[in-house]
């Protein structure tokens, strides 16, 4: 399997300006499942819940679910694209999952990170896995990463490849994402953007570096910090699927979920959580 990421620098607002650049950076890949950055068709860094309901779409029925379906279905791609869902009254920042034969799905980001939660409703739906013939993906947005969770039940639920679409602005999800490959023996392919936003009195810096990671926790490629970029890797999910450490030792299998009840049912024991 082919799989592969577009980075590249959104412009805040500017969504045709940004389906027309992520359309010709599609065009140039050939990859068979292709992950876009969190947000990709409108920019980040929002000031309003007024902004962000004005940029925001249904899902699969909005101009950029169209345009994505248009173009797996002409390329024969599998992608996966963050952008903000319109869902009656609610908010999600979610990605849309378009086959070659038409739409998937979408994931709603379940765990929302800084001012998102002004803006954003969480997300109401489980972490998806999808059967696509070739392989299985599973789908997360940008901070789902700092949760081991998120990469466990996907890897549980059969993941070989997660599709991370991501805006990244703290300096160690790259180095993060290896972890989460190593510990449940899967790949994942993290789309970043580049560049940065400058809105009112606030400033947002993203690290570009998208990359794609193995099972091994080895970096099969990784993009530069500032460029716009399609990386790609050619993968065999066979060592995905591959959870034995050693003749005494599977990675799942191990696990001691008698003893884990606590994580299953403490909630948040931090007072001062939200």
């Amino acid at each position: 399997m082919k799989v592969g990421f577009i980075q590249f620098e959104p412009y805040f607002g500017r969504v045709d300006r940004n389906l027309e650049k992520a359309e010709a950076l599609i065009q140039q890949s050939d990859a068979e499942v292709l992950v876009l950055p969190e947000c990709f068709n409108t920019g980040y860094l929002f000031l309003s819940k007024e902004e962000v309901r004005d940029l925001s779409e249904e899902v699969p029925g909005g101009k950029t679910s169209k345009l994505l379906l248009d173009l797996a279905g002409q390329k024969r791609q599998y992608i996966v694209a963050g952008l903000v869902e319109r869902a009656g009254d609610r908010l999600f920042n979610a990605a849309v999952i378009v086959s070659p034969k038409g739409f998937l799905g979408v994931y709603r980001k379940i765990h929302l990170f800084s001012e998102e939660k002004l803006w954003f409703t969480p997300g109401d739906l489980p972490f998806p896995v999808y059967d696509i013939g070739i392989g299985k993906i599973g789908v997360m947005i940008c901070f789902d990463w700092f949760f081991p969770e998120s990469a466990r039940i996907l890897a549980l639920n059969g993941a070989d490849v997660i599709c991370h679409c991501a805006n990244l602005v703290l300096p160690f999800c790259q180095d993060g994402m290896v972890t989460r490959c190593l510990e449940n023996r899967v790949f994942a392919v993290t789309a970043n953007r580049t560049g940065d936003e400058r809105r009112g009195d606030k400033v947002l810096a993203y690290t570009g570096r998208s990359q794609i990671t193995g099972p091994q926790g080895n970096i099969l490629y990784r993009a530069s910090v500032d460029q716009d970029e399609i990386g790609f890797a050619d993968i065999d999910v066979k060592h995905a699927r591959n959870k034995r450490l050693n003749v005494y030792n599977h990675l799942l299998n191990n696990r001691r979920v008698d003893m884990y009840g606590d994580l299953l049912n403490s909630g948040n024991r931090d007072s001062n959580a939200e």
